[in-house]
């Protein structure tokens, strides 16, 4: 089967590594990918705004699969043209997609389907929002309600901090992004994923993970993309998933259906793990990144087979095997990230730093001149496997330090809640 992959991040690195292991795999094509993309596919200058030209080129291919890596152009509704033009894609409608351009849509979602999350209003004008946060008071949350990059949430500890992120958004930091507000209540818990593959009537579970969002040590600092990963979780017990499915998937799953956008492709939970029970903090409707990079390499079933079974409906059955070993991944980031962060610098030595078993996915990288450059935020995750979480991340940074990247810097600590715990 040939298979075409669209994206260029980290999250699309791991997912075409393991395309590529399937025996079912014809040819992997990647649009646009990046360099470590290209040891797995054939790159591949496609412009995936142009709904007709990617029709072309899976026409001219004969693509039997298309994975939609990234949530924008799902937003954009890529994966109903494909699907009305007859091929299999997985990711979901753009009505389905909602439940991550929309913040909005998901609180009303939750709302209207009694699904646990944070109390919330949402605001399109700043004077109104203010009004409720000066009664409501700190501490409080802010999201912008469109797609950010993940850079559009503030937790906001103290009120003047809180007004600012009021004023950061309506004033155009995130684009069309911020032209309307949801403010939700604070949530005291620990954070934890968990993903389930979904063909609009089944949903299967895969596994926890635990991200890092914050940029600095101990959690601190302005919120990124994420700086690292690891899953398991341990955190998210057998109790706490099961509730996760009865309480906050099932009924999404089934909201959606009477809303007549059944939801297909990789459903991501983003839970508070509260005194009272996990509640829903957000929905993503595509792989984690860097959540991914931590899936894949526990993974021990063909993912196309899986990938193709959501697309086509034909989930009801199908299990998914996974390692017991623990993945953790390290996010090496730009100086600067997530502000302006330093692109060009030269980046050496990865053949060496995946010598004891590592696996570096490239997240923003290119090649000037025949050299490996720093092209973006978030450039590498290096991914180790381990038997605890305190062995992967040893593993991990242990490949860390042998790469060579003089603009690069990374989290020391991934994974330092469930080591406290391990080592307790």
């Amino acid at each position: 089967m040939n298979v075409l992959l669209i994206g260029s991040g980290g999250r699309e690195h791991a997912l075409a590594w393991k395309l590529a292991a399937s025996p079912r795999l014809g040819t992997l094509y990647a649009a646009p990918g990046n360099p470590g993309i290209a040891a797995s596919a054939e790159l591949v200058t496609l412009d995936v705004t142009d709904h007709e030209a990617v029709k072309s080129f899976c026409s001219e291919k004969s693509i039997g699969l298309v994975v939609v890596g990234p949530e924008a152009p799902l937003v954009a509704g890529l994966a109903d043209d494909l699907a009305e033009a007859g091929f299999a894609v997985f990711g979901p409608s753009a009505g389905a997609a909602r439940l991550e351009g929309s913040k909005g849509f998901t609180k009303d979602l939750c709302a209207r389907y009694d699904i646990p999350t944070a109390a919330y209003q949402r605001f399109n004008n700043a004077p109104k929002a203010k009004a409720y946060i000066r009664e409501v008071g700190a501490p409080i949350v802010i999201k912008a309600d469109g797609l950010a990059a993940g850079k559009g949430v503030t937790v906001a500890m103290t009120l003047p901090e809180a007004l600012a992120a009021i004023d950061e958004c309506f004033e155009g930091a995130f684009g069309d992004a911020g032209a309307e507000v949801v403010v939700e209540e604070f949530l005291t818990g620990e954070e934890a994923s968990f993903f389930y593959l979904c063909d609009g009537t089944t949903a299967l579970p895969l596994a926890s993970a635990q991200d890092h969002k914050r940029v600095g040590e101990g959690d601190t600092g302005p919120n990124t993309g994420g700086m690292g990963a690891y899953s398991p979780a341990p955190v998210m017990t057998e109790e706490l998933s099961q509730r996760a499915f009865d309480e906050i998937i099932a009924p999404t799953m089934r909201g959606m259906a009477e809303m007549g956008c059944p939801f297909k492709g990789v459903l991501y939970a983003g839970l508070m793990l509260t005194e009272t029970g996990p509640k829903l903090i957000e929905y993503n409707v595509r792989f984690g990144d860097p959540e991914c990079q931590v899936l894949m390499p526990r993974l021990e079933s063909d993912l196309i087979e899986l990938l193709e079974a959501a697309a086509k409906g034909e989930l009801a059955g199908k299990s998914a095997t996974w390692s017991e070993d623990t993945a953790l991944t390290v996010v090496l980031a730009a100086r600067g990230y997530p502000a302006a962060a330093r692109k060009g610098g030269a980046i050496n030595n990865l053949d060496h730093a995946q010598s004891g078993g590592a696996v570096i996915f490239h997240a923003g990288t290119a090649m000037k001149d025949d050299q490996l450059v720093a092209n973006g935020g978030r450039v590498l995750n290096v991914t180790a496997l381990g038997s605890s979480v305190t062995e992967a991340q040893a593993n991990a940074y242990l490949a860390v330090d042998r790469v060579e990247w003089a603009d690069g810097f990374c989290r020391r600590d991934i994974g330092w809640r469930e080591i406290a715990r391990e080592q307790s």
